[in-house]
């Protein structure tokens, strides 16, 4: 699943391609890529022609489009194969396409494409967060991410600090710290020198706030190759992979050598058939006396 820097990947390109145009006809190509939308896709459709875009912004993993003179955005999951592809006008879309949107300057069109059908576009009011920023309905819950201007980290240290969940649990809630996904967690956690299963309220605040900035350290340096490709279902709006994989320190590098002391790396079975690679020596599974 695409996490916080290949969603910030797609926002960027989408900015830079989509915004101040006008969009002329929307197209839904399967119900099921429409999500919550209380009223037909002819409705949805009829509704957000004629909009200009405004911005394009993200929290986390979500993504939405807003639209000039109205209390309303377009807003978008990836999920597990999402793509936003920016296409040739008259080019004909994919087998995969599940929302097309047309604009009126004949330029190239906007495909969202998902070949698995979990992710989705919304047309929601938006609304006010705690942190006051307008949002679409469906990321009122989400936190704000690392990259936010409202992050709290604070707030963020004493609300992990509190749990009796394993560090890594935390790091996946998208109500604590939104946008991290398997991959930069387990990179975190490596670079923290901490192991994914030691228990949130026995860390000390420190390690929290260094596992914190370990996450939007890695995501920084994500960010700057694209993001993390392992097929070709994370590409950008240009159909271009994102190249960080070769850069992973952790992340699927069972049986490799770790790069700080050279012991193997190991796969641990982690919840819900996910799993975490480790190095066993630089992080210690911590099971402290109770």
């Amino acid at each position: 699943m695409p996490e916080l820097p290949e969603v910030e990947v797609v926002r960027k390109g989408l900015a830079k391609h989509i915004k101040n145009r006008k969009i002329e006809k929307a197209k839904v190509r399967n119900n099921r890529a429409l999500r919550n939308f209380e009223f037909s896709t002819k409705t949805f459709e009829k509704t957000v022609s004629g909009f200009t875009i405004n911005s394009v912004e993200r929290r986390g993993k979500f993504l939405w489009m807003t639209l000039k003179n109205s209390s309303q955005a377009i807003s978008a999951h990836l999920g597990m194969s999402g793509q936003m592809l920016m296409v040739k006008h008259d080019e004909k879309p994919s087998t995969h396409a599940r929302v097309t949107f047309d604009f009126a300057d004949k330029k190239r069109s906007l495909h969202f494409i998902d070949q698995r059908t979990f992710g989705w576009i919304n047309l929601e009011e938006l609304v006010e967060a705690k942190d006051n920023r307008l949002v679409p309905q469906s990321v009122l819950h989400i936190s704000p991410d690392l990259f936010e201007e409202t992050f709290d980290m604070d707030k963020t240290i004493a609300n992990i600090k509190r749990r009796k969940t394993g560090i890594k649990q935390a790091l996946l809630n998208q109500e604590i710290v939104a946008g991290i996904g398997n991959i930069y967690a387990d990179e975190a956690l490596w670079l923290a020198k901490t192991h994914w299963a030691n228990i949130c309220e026995d860390l000390n605040e420190k390690k929290i706030k260094e596992i914190l900035l370990s996450a939007k350290e890695v995501m920084s340096k994500a960010l700057e190759k694209g993001g993390t490709s392992f097929d070709d279902l994370y590409i950008d709006v240009n159909g271009e992979s994102g190249y960080f994989e070769n850069e992973l320190n952790a992340y699927g590098r069972e049986g490799e050598r770790c790069y700080r002391c050279d012991l193997e790396m190991v796969r641990e079975a982690f919840s819900n058939n996910r799993s975490s690679t480790i190095c066993p020596n630089c992080q210690p599974h911590i099971r402290p006396h109770r």
